[in-house]
């Protein structure tokens, strides 16, 4: 499996619930059509080791499985003061897809609806959407950092102003734990990988 660096300051942005899933070893998938925001329009994968930056402007219950459905939507634009980094992510494999019933077999392996990826596929119905699989560790100490304007916005990938320490990081699962998931996802894809880091 793949080595963290020391420090890092590249974050992911990704929904506060979806994050505690994967924190707490749930889940090792998300799904990413692209931000509103991205380089040149579509969504990429410029590194493979990144920090969790949980969001909250999206979240809706009614994508999200029954055990998921505690979020509360927010108004739009609205963010904490302050956003709690505790874990890093090994971005481990990237499959493309662009049939929704594809996805209807992963069901048991995050935690969004039928109606949630089907959602994403009409939306930019041309671009395909993105099942990333991620190795999730857990820092040592979560701290909570002040927002800023510039994390804002409908983009994934951001900048922190201040590096986290990755040297006590520890996987949430265990290699094999891991493994095995990675071969079942893939398994039930059947579709070749757009990366392997």
């Amino acid at each position: 499996m793949t080595t963290l660096t020391h420090t890092l300051k590249h974050a992911l942005k990704e929904w506060a619930i979806a994050v505690q899933a994967l924190e707490q070893g749930e889940t090792i998938v998300l799904l990413r059509k692209g931000g509103i925001r991205e380089q040149g329009g579509r969504f990429t994968v410029t590194q493979n080791q990144v920090l969790l930056y949980p969001t909250y402007e999206h979240q809706q219950p009614h994508l999200l499985k029954d055990e998921y459905q505690s979020v509360e939507p927010v108004a739009s634009g609205w963010h904490p003061e302050t956003v709690r980094i505790g874990s890093v992510a090994n971005i481990t494999h990237i499959f493309r897809v662009t049939e929704a019933d594809v996805l209807e077999s992963l069901l048991p392996f995050h935690i969004w609806t039928a109606d949630f990826a089907e959602e994403r596929f009409q939306w930019k119905p041309k671009s395909p959407l993105y099942v990333l699989l991620l190795r999730v560790s857990r820092l040592s100490e979560a701290r909570m950092i002040p927002y800023r304007e510039e994390y804002g916005g409908c983009r994934s990938w951001i900048d922190l102003t201040t590096p986290f320490d990755l040297t006590e990081a520890t996987p949430v699962l265990n290699d094999t734990a891991y493994l095995s998931q990675v071969e079942q996802i893939s398994n039930i894809l059947n579709l070749p990988k757009s990366k392997s880091l």
